[in-house]
């Protein structure tokens, strides 16, 4: 018998406000039962549980989300998340379309945006 992936957890200070950047920022509502001040803040359609704990981020993350716009394009999107709360820390966009940015959430965790499947094509 195999395994699956239940869920993805990310360690952060404060669970409802991370979840509440990633709920908008993927379009997916928390959890019915999930409330500002909760240890725990669950984005179900995305299987993201948010868990405070009190260590803070102190290194890059190790594992990181790679996001591919559905309906709009690469740079719209990115454009989208900074006005959310994230951070540019690092542009790898090229001249010619290709390549992504790098950004990060409210706590610091580092993503990607990548071009969506339209750019791709072209």
């Amino acid at each position: 018998m195999t395994s699956k992936i239940r869920r993805v957890t990310v360690d952060c200070a404060d669970a409802y406000a991370l979840a509440a950047f990633w709920s908008q920022a993927l379009d997916l509502p928390l959890h019915e039962d999930d409330h500002p001040g909760d240890p725990q803040a669950l984005i179900e359609g995305a299987g993201l549980l948010f868990v405070t704990v009190p260590d803070a981020k102190t290194v890059k993350n190790r594992v990181h989300f790679d996001l591919q716009p559905q309906d709009r394009t690469r740079d719209e999107e990115v454009d989208r998340l900074l006005g959310l709360g994230a951070t540019l820390v690092s542009d790898r966009r090229r001249p010619d379309g290709t390549g992504w940015a790098v950004l990060s959430d409210p706590e610091g965790n580092e993503f990607c945006v990548e071009r969506s499947e339209g750019e791709r094509a072209r």
